[in-house]
């Protein structure tokens, strides 16, 4: 369990078992009981916001250019090192050669899957799941935001929004997307991020025997169906909605998803929507 897991469980009124024994048997410092985490200034919380819509029309933008844009298009004075600190809280990176996109960053320890889907042709639904997660702006904070998508179909078989980067949210959007379908993929595809390259997560997968695939390092088209899907949600939804907090946000994505799925019709599927495609 992280720290952010464990520290909730300290019960400092405790008249028996006292606070410095209660984080020996919890394994965290005594410090990290008392620990509040600080807030980020509604500063940061403006420039994060820009940053999101400028990535998102811009995807191959680095921190130089995206600093630029802040600079001289929007006239915020701000240093290439704090809009790098901010984008690493927002987990982005610039989608070019040499480098990783994802939010999601990597994890020394775990084990990392081969890309499966090199010339491989998708030609029906259930062949190949994909997941990623985004960056959702709030007018009071922001959140976070993971969907599974089919590849074939471009169906989002399940979503889930969370205001923490904790692992839950995505196990329990993979576990309702397999319930929820009553199907499972042939392969599921995901990028070398730590939520995804974990035990927990791929053993859900594993024991479904569900091939696992990754992307690439510096292959910046492997997961593409899911960023294309990224900017839709946010240009036609999020950033027009002005959402206040996570729970407006999830009313408001619970109503866009139906709609993406049943009612929007993708030029890529001959004009047909998600659901006529995925349940044919």
């Amino acid at each position: 369990m992280t720290r952010a897991e464990t520290a909730p469980l300290i019960e400092k009124q405790n008249k028996i078992i006292s606070v410095q024994r209660q984080c020996a048997l919890l394994g965290i410092s005594r410090s990290g009981a008392y620990y509040q985490p600080a807030g980020i200034s509604s500063a940061d919380k403006q420039t994060m916001d820009l940053i999101d819509e400028i990535y998102t029309a811009h995807p191959y933008y680095g921190n130089r250019r995206i600093r630029a844009e802040l600079n001289f298009t929007h006239h915020l004075p701000i240093g290439r090192g704090h809009t790098r600190t901010l984008m690493k809280l927002l987990g982005l990176q610039a989608i070019y050669p040499q480098t990783k996109k994802g939010l999601s960053w990597p994890d020394m320890n775990n084990a990392v899957y081969p890309y499966l889907l090199r010339n491989v042709k998708i030609v029906k639904p259930n062949q190949v799941w994909s997941t990623d997660i985004t960056y959702v702006r709030l007018e009071e904070g922001f959140a976070y935001l993971i969907a599974v998508i089919d590849w074939f179909s471009r169906y989002v078989i399940s979503w889930r929004l969370s205001n923490s980067l904790e692992i839950n949210f995505c196990l329990d959007c993979l576990r309702e997307a397999l319930d929820a379908s009553k199907h499972k993929p042939d392969i599921f595809n995901s990028d070398q991020g730590s939520h995804f390259t974990s035990k927990q997560f791929t053993g859900i997968l594993q024991n479904k025997n569900i091939q696992i695939s990754m992307d690439g390092r510096g292959r910046c088209l492997d997961n593409i169906f899911v960023e294309r899907l990224w900017r839709t949600v946010k240009q036609e939804n999020i950033y027009l909605n002005s959402y206040q907090d996570v729970r407006e946000t999830n009313t408001g994505l619970s109503k866009y998803f139906p709609f993406y799925n049943y009612e929007r019709r993708h030029q890529s599927l001959n004009y047909r929507t998600p659901a006529e495609v995925y349940f044919k």
